[in-house]
């Protein structure tokens, strides 16, 4: 589903993957007790965002989304400290692709290369003033897709 064809019936099954919930298991987001958000969610509980984010320790590459089945991603959303939009790269994997069909740092991915936050609003990129960056570019797949970011900076980053 997209605005294009928002008024059209449809049997999509959504999924939302998160730091809380990386498989995108219907019902698991908010369930994390501990966490990058933790001390300051600490009197909510369970149910609350306790873990927003996730440190990628300097070198590692980390999973953001494993999918095993069709589907299309349709949005994602993250942020991050202006330091590492070029110190961060992401990379996306098609149907088992040994090589990924996107790899970029993560700031030129969002039309943001600087290092330097600025406000973009368009159909496929927006980057609010705050800082947080959304894709809307549809990115269909026939079996699998996997996304990964790797930390390149000599610093742990939060994501």
């Amino acid at each position: 589903m997209h605005l294009g064809n928002i008024a059209r019936l449809s049997n999509a099954r959504t999924r939302s993957i998160s730091a809380e919930n990386p498989i995108g298991a219907k019902g698991q987001g908010g369930m994390a007790m501990t966490g990058t958000g933790a001390f300051a969610a600490r009197e909510l509980g369970q149910g609350w965002k306790i873990s927003p984010s996730i440190n990628i320790a300097p070198g590692d590459t980390i999973t953001l989304a494993d999918i095993q089945e069709p589907g299309a991603i349709q949005h994602f959303w993250m942020t991050t400290h202006p330091n590492f939009w070029r110190k961060l790269v992401i990379r996306a994997y098609w149907d088992g692709e040994e090589h990924p069909s996107i790899e970029c740092p993560l700031g030129d991915f969002f039309v943001n290369g600087w290092c330097e936050c600025c406000n973009v609003n368009s159909l496929p990129i927006v980057v609010a003033p705050a800082g947080g960056m959304n894709s809307y570019w549809e990115m269909p797949f026939r079996k699998s897709a996997r996304l990964t970011i790797e930390n390149l900076s000599t610093e742990s980053a939060v994501l």
